[in-house]
């Protein structure tokens, strides 16, 4: 069984950074394309960067520029580089595993940009 674990998350001023982490618990995990997910209050979830198992990257286009994904297979572990963060990033942020029908979904982490 997959166990997803987000860290990271927390509060941060406009045009700060975070950087997410969500550890992998299982097998195969080079083999899982990650993504990292978003939800805002009152808003459906949203893809926000994935990275497949040959490392190729995918970006919302609202963060692209800004956001970084990337993974360390010895680790076990998908990260998310956030910079230049504003108000409309707040939302908690899910980490994704999927692997043909394998899907799982971590707890989720709170991000909040407040001055």
């Amino acid at each position: 069984q997959v166990q997803l674990v987000e860290s990271g998350g927390g509060l941060v001023q406009p045009g700060g950074s975070l950087k997410l982490s969500c550890t992998f618990s299982g097998s195969r995990f080079q083999f899982y394309a990650m993504g990292w997910y978003r939800q805002a209050p009152g808003e459906q979830r949203e893809l926000v960067a994935q990275i497949t198992s040959g490392f190729t990257t995918n970006y919302a286009d609202s963060v692209k520029g800004r956001f970084a994904i990337s993974r360390d297979n010895g680790k076990n572990t998908v990260y998310l580089q956030m910079n230049s963060l504003n108000f409309d990033d707040t939302a908690v942020y899910y980490c994704n595993a999927n692997m043909d029908y394998h899907n799982y979904w971590g707890q989720g982490t709170q991000v909040t940009v407040s001055s």
